[in-house]
This record gives C-alpha cells, sequence and structure tokens, in this order.
C-alpha cells in the first residue's frame, strides 16, 4: 500500500481539518493506503476512529514552522513538523507528502532533502483552473520561482505535459505559453526565447493570453512564478466577488431571488468548478518525488483531495517520463 506523510500541524485552523480531511480520505477511497501524521498527538489523536486505527501511526512532533517565517530558516528547524514529514518521504518511508503549511518552507525542503529530478533545474508549481467546457488546464509556475531563463520554461513545459498525462489521464494535451498576445514575436525577451525551446515539443501550440486560461483551448499554460502567483491570486479575487455580486444583487430582487432559485443548480455547479477545495492541492513538480502542497486555509474537503492527488501522482510514472523526456529533448 501507499503511505502518505500528513503534517498535521501546518494549516492556518490547526490539526483538526487535517485530520478530518485523512480520515475523510480513509472513509472514501476505493483503494486503501496508510498514513503518518507528523503532529502533536493528543491535539488530534481523538479524532482518529478505531476503525481507521490500523492505517494511521503518528510521528510525535510539536514544532510547528509558523506562515510568518521564513522559509530559509526551514532547514534549521529539523524537528518541526514539516522537516519530519518531508524526511519521512526522503527516506523512503513515506511515497508522498501533504503539507498546507508554509509553502516556502515546503518548497525549500523538498527541494533540498528530497532532491530534484535529473536533468531538472528547478520545481515549479502547478495549479489547475476550471475551463468553460467543464474541463481544466493546468498553469505552472505559480510562485516557485519568480525569476525565470527559457530554458526554466521549457522545462516547465515538459513537465506540465507530463503530468496531465499520467495523473490527469489527458490525450493528447495541448500546452500553451502565456504571453501578451498570440503571435510569435509578442512577449519579453524571455518569452520570445521560451517559444523557440518550446516549438521542439510536439503539443506546444503556440502562445496563448489570459483569456486562454479559461475557455479550454489549452491544457497545459507555462509563465514564470511571478506571473502565474498573480494570475492565481487574481482568479481566487475574481471569483470571490462575482460570488458576492451574485449574493447582494440577488437580496435585493424579488424576481431575482426568484431566478436564483431556478438556477440554484447552475450556482452549484460554478460554485464547485471555482472551489480550490475540489482541486485539494498543487503538486510541486521537479522533485524525485511527490509534494502537494495546499492552501493553509484547506478544509477536511481539501485535504482529502489533495491525499488522492497525492495517491495519483505516487502511482504513475511520472517521474520516470520527465525524466527520459528531458534526456530525450535534450540529445535532440
Amino acid at each position: 500500500m501507499q503511505t502518505i506523510a500528513i503534517d498535521a500541524m501546518g494549516g492556518d485552523f490547526g490539526p483538526i481539518p487535517i485530520v478530518d480531511g485523512t480520515m475523510y480520505a480513509l472513509k472514501k477511497a476505493k483503494t486503501k493506503f496508510n498514513v503518518i501524521l507528523v503532529g502533536k498527538k493528543i491535539d488530534f489523536a481523538h479524532r482518529i476512529p478505531k476503525k481507521f486505527a490500523k492505517y494511521v501511526d503518528i510521528l510525535e512532533c510539536d514544532d510547528v514552522f509558523g506562515m510568518s517565517e521564513s522559509a530559509t530558516d526551514a532547514l534549521k528547524r529539523k524537528n518541526s513538523t514539516i522537516y519530519k514529514a518531508i524526511e519521512l518521504v526522503k527516506d523512503k518511508k513515506a511515497n508522498a507528502i501533504v503539507s498546507a503549511g508554509h509553502s516556502g518552507a515546503t518548497m525549500s525542503l523538498a527541494t533540498l532533502k528530497i532532491g530534484r529530478i535529473k536533468g531538472i533545474l528547478r520545481p515549479a508549481i502547478a495549479t489547475l483552473m476550471p475551463t468553460a467546457d467543464g474541463g481544466r488546464s493546468l498553469v505552472l509556475d505559480v510562485g516557485a520561482n519568480v525569476d525565470c531563463k527559457a530554458e526554466h520554461l521549457f522545462q516547465f513545459g515538459i513537465m506540465g505535459e507530463a503530468y496531465v498525462k499520467d495523473v490527469l489521464m489527458m490525450q493528447n494535451p495541448k500546452i500553451g505559453l502565456l504571453s501578451n498576445g498570440e503571435e510569435k514575436s509578442k512577449g519579453n525577451e524571455i518569452t520570445k526565447e521560451s517559444y523557440e525551446l518550446l516549438s521542439a515539443l510536439e503539443a506546444f501550440k503556440g502562445n496563448v493570453e489570459g483569456s486562454d486560461i479559461f475557455n479550454g483551448s489549452v491544457d497545459v499554460i507555462v509563465c514564470d512564478g511571478f506571473v502565474g502567483n498573480i494570475l492565481l491570486k487574481t482568479s481566487e479575487g475574481v471569483a470571490s466577488s462575482i460570488s458576492h455580486l451574485i449574493k447582494t444583487n440577488i437580496k435585493k430582487s424579488p424576481t431575482a431571488l426568484a431566478g436564483a432559485l431556478l438556477m440554484r443548480r447552475v450556482f452549484k455547479i460554478l460554485k464547485k468548478q471555482t472551489d480550490y477545495a475540489e482541486y485539494g492541492g498543487a503538486p510541486l513538480l521537479g522533485i524525485n518525488g511527490c509534494t502537494i502542497i495546499c492552501h493553509g486555509k484547506s478544509n477536511p474537503k481539501a485535504i482529502k483531495n489533495a491525499i488522492y492527488q497525492a495517491l495519483n501522482f505516487s502511482n504513475s510514472n511520472i517521474i520516470q517520463d520527465i525524466e527520459q523526456n528531458l534526456a530525450k529533448y535534450q540529445k535532440d
């Protein structure tokens, strides 16, 4: 069975939503798996039902790396929950780690302790975006690398294609490079150079604009972490604002309220598509192991889906495929 290491203490709301989400995952899983909860046992052991106890180990640890701390200090905190959880993957005692804690610390420790896939220059955080056709597109990088070179973006394309094929089971995915216009001549110098490198990939379809992220025209969108993080936060803000505007205006009009009651199913679908909890977490691609980074405010549903994402990742051949594809294009 697969074993998932979980930083039980890292989220904004303490261990309860994380542990409850883990139990939820065990309850709903088609195939059973083992978990190692890293944290202060006294704070959450009472949330583990007896029927799941045989699947759960607890690694006692009470040092929590705070959200306000600098990621560069993570290596010094060898007794922190995130450090201990990542060590479990490094030492092959777990197949993956799921953390809703400090994303910078998680990324830094995973990169340094677990290590990168052979040939990968920089890992990238990838996240799923809903599309108008009911599907999903993968965007990377969304925060790991603020400053990138063209070669980094080229590798993001390789990693993104492997992820949607191996983990999301997409057939013949299409890759786009995020730019300020579809024409090859558009973009800054890094984007233009990246375009030339990405053109070697059969799946590459050229430049895409911001609107293409949500229309389903491509499956993988490549950008640097600075642009990607702004895109991610903007999308979250827009989804929240639209939801607030709809609720506010419905309350002002009896006619609108009647229409909303008739449209409840549509609103429910829209909410589900824009809810980060549906996707669980963001994989850190390029690491020689599985690391899933969750939102600090993750609820049990988000943790459950992050664990399933980790299981799908660990059961795939993505690491081998990234390494082989990278070696293939480097030779070419």
